[in-house]
């Protein structure tokens, strides 16, 4: 790095500090430290987001239209979270989402700011809506405690985020596909699924449903087990774990809806 780019750098670093402790301290708490203010993990996301909706050949979305039904359901769940007044970036994120037709894949994941997408293949394992609400909610939970920019800045460093948002087309590919990807560390993982169950807890939904998942990939051993999990904690831990927090948190809710999960979802394509 040149002396003029470390210059840069370091002023960057400075403001963007500065601006995190100044106007938006108060949503940060606890949320560790992060270079990137909220503005630009919006704006990250936005550009993410457009290339993953332009790139149909490895990311088959499937049409809102089309698959109209199926969307409303997605989004009055996504509503019952958004609605508890528990999701701090409520009104920032945009909390937009997509399904991607690829019935192999057993993932969701939610870029900075808020864009949501779920593969068939996780819809189709799943056996009920308060199961959905859970993932969704692990999903929301990451962009909501602003983990993707803190790990990507950790795996590349700050440069090559500041080139996306400088619109360079490479850069944005690159982190596109980092974040597809994107295995979070352990801690971000147990936040993420601490969060769930906090959103999850005004509701009438059973908090602990992302346990739900869990316990069919445990169920599954070891043969069938999405890959992405070999870095996460043990499926049997987080299971106890989204017991444990419910319990401890006092939640309320036991329902489920499975049946009607299983009719919405008929209506993916085969």
């Amino acid at each position: 790095m040149s002396s003029n780019q470390l210059r840069v750098f370091v002023s960057f670093a400075i403001v963007t500090v500065l601006t995190a402790c100044g106007t938006i301290n108060k949503k940060n708490k606890g949320k560790g430290f992060n270079l990137f203010t909220v503005e630009q993990d919006i704006a990250l996301g936005a550009q993410v987001a457009h290339e993953i909706d332009s790139n149909t050949r490895e990311y088959p979305l499937l049409d809102s239209v089309q698959y109209k039904s199926v969307y409303q359901y997605l989004y009055k769940v996504r509503d019952s979270i958004l609605n508890t007044g528990t999701v701090d970036f409520k009104d920032e994120f945009q909390w937009r989402l997509r399904i991607i037709h690829d019935d192999s894949t057993m993932n969701a994941f939610c870029t900075p700011g808020g864009y949501i997408y779920i593969y068939t293949g996780i819809l189709k394992f799943l056996d009920s809506e308060a199961e959905l609400a859970g993932v969704l909610g692990h999903e929301m939970g990451h962009a909501d405690m602003r983990h993707s920019t803190r790990q990507m800045t950790s795996m590349f460093g700050v440069q090559i985020l500041l080139d996306v948002l400088a619109g360079d087309r490479a850069a944005l590919k690159q982190i596109t596909g980092a974040l597809v990807g994107l295995k979070f560390s352990r801690k971000h993982e147990t936040e993420a699924d601490e969060r769930s169950v906090m959103y999850l807890c005004p509701t009438e939904y059973t908090a602990d449903g992302g346990a739900g998942f869990f316990e069919k990939i445990q169920a599954l051993g070891g043969a069938g087990q999405p890959e992405f999990l070999s870095t996460h904690p043990d499926p049997g831990n987080r299971i106890e774990h989204f017991h444990d927090s419910k319990q401890t948190l006092g939640c309320q809710g036991v329902k489920t809806f499975s049946t009607e999960y299983k009719s919405i979802m008929a209506k993916l394509p085969k």
